[in-house]
């Protein structure tokens, strides 16, 4: 009887171990020579500390993103006119990788992509095309099934507005509509998503359009899917919007830059914790700081602190499943800064725990 007790107990603390380790996978730019391409870290969710599993070769996978059911993961490889999209079986227990096979991106410099059972889109930043890839039975990758080719401009004085240039897509919380943010043209286009279509998988539902210059950049969905917040690079200002049915409609906007603050903003990525209680942003340029806000029960932002990165270029940036950390990807300084995240204040204190990593973009992790 006590033999057996004594199994169960350990059996249970062995589980319970095992679930406070996630597999954490950063996305990097291979063309510096200085890294290899996809990394796996094993992530100790209680002391906020990371171990290299595993390298994955592949030539600049900027962004990566996991199927649904954990099985397959997927990278854009952003390397201009040969850009193209891989597929990689992927082994939930140990995190490993092994690769299927790449298609063409139809577009170039993918940047962002998202995946549901049905199929992998890609937002190609150069191209300024939205694509559209049917998953296979094996979770490789069919050749496009639809293109969308955006094609207006805007007015920046640096040029970065000269054409379109699509650079985030996400599914509505619904999944009846698929949001694109196009930097180039100072709009975010609402496609409604019809999975079952041979052809018109997509087809346009609405357009919003924000202040010329500011370059939309990423966007974050409350968890009641009633807002979205919305960042635009150029300016670093987060817009507020109210969603409904595929329509998105102004509520608010609110800085995340001092007054007085005279170098580039280069405001990059969005976050909401999983409480709905608190949003993050990132800024790089010449800022290199996180900003947290309360939001509301109204959806309004208040702000909490901006901080240092405690590196150059945060790119993107996440928060572990405990929501005990938030891990920053220093894109300029080669280092994944991981923060003690208070989830009653959504403050964030430096934990002293670093993951060298060599220009590191994106980080996403098992769920």
């Amino acid at each position: 009887m006590r033999k057996s007790i004594a199994i169960f107990l350990f059996c249970c603390l062995s589980t319970m171990l095992y679930s406070q380790t996630q597999h954490l996978l950063v996305g990097t730019y291979t063309n510096s020579g200085k890294s290899e391409g996809i990394y796996t870290f094993e992530f100790d969710g209680q002391k906020g500390t990371a171990t290299l599993s595993q390298a994955t070769h592949s030539p600049n996978p900027s962004y990566l993103t996991l199927s649904p059911n954990q099985q397959f993961a997927y990278a854009v490889n952003e390397s201009g006119d040969k850009s193209t999209v891989s597929a990689f079986r992927h082994e939930a227990k140990t995190g490993a990788l092994e690769f299927l096979n790449q298609v063409d991106s139809e577009g170039n410099d993918p940047c962002f992509l998202i995946a549901d059972q049905h199929h992998v889109l890609v937002a190609n930043y150069s191209g300024g095309t939205l694509a559209v890839f049917k998953i296979l039975e094996d979770g490789s990758l069919d050749s496009a099934s639809q293109v969308i080719k955006h094609t207006g401009k805007s007015i920046d004085p640096n040029g970065r507005q000269e054409s379109a240039h699509v650079h985030q897509v996400k599914f509505t919380p619904d999944g009846k509509y698929v949001i694109a943010t196009d930097l180039g043209e100072d709009k975010v286009y609402t496609y409604s998503y019809h999975p079952k279509s041979k052809d018109s998988i997509l087809r346009w539902k609405s357009v919003y359009t924000t202040q010329a210059g500011s370059g939309p950049r990423h966007f974050a969905f409350s968890p009641n899917g009633k807002f979205v917040y919305l960042v635009h690079e150029f300016t670093g200002k987060i817009q507020t919007l109210s969603y409904k049915k595929g329509k998105l409609t102004f509520v608010e906007e609110i800085n995340t830059v001092a007054p007085d603050f005279k170098g580039k903003v280069d405001a990059a990525d969005i976050h909401i914790s999983a409480d709905g209680k608190f949003l993050y942003e990132t800024n790089r340029g010449d800022a290199n700081t996180i900003s947290v806000f309360a939001i509301a029960a109204n959806g309004s932002l208040q702000a909490v602190e901006t901080i240092s990165t405690l590196g150059k270029g945060p790119r993107n940036f996440t928060i572990d499943p405990s929501g005990k950390f938030l891990l920053v990807a220093n894109q300029s300084s080669d280092s994944i800064v991981i923060f003690n995240r208070d989830a009653l204040t959504g403050k964030l204190t430096d934990s002293r725990n670093r993951i060298d990593c060599a220009v590191p973009v994106c980080l996403v992790f098992q769920n």
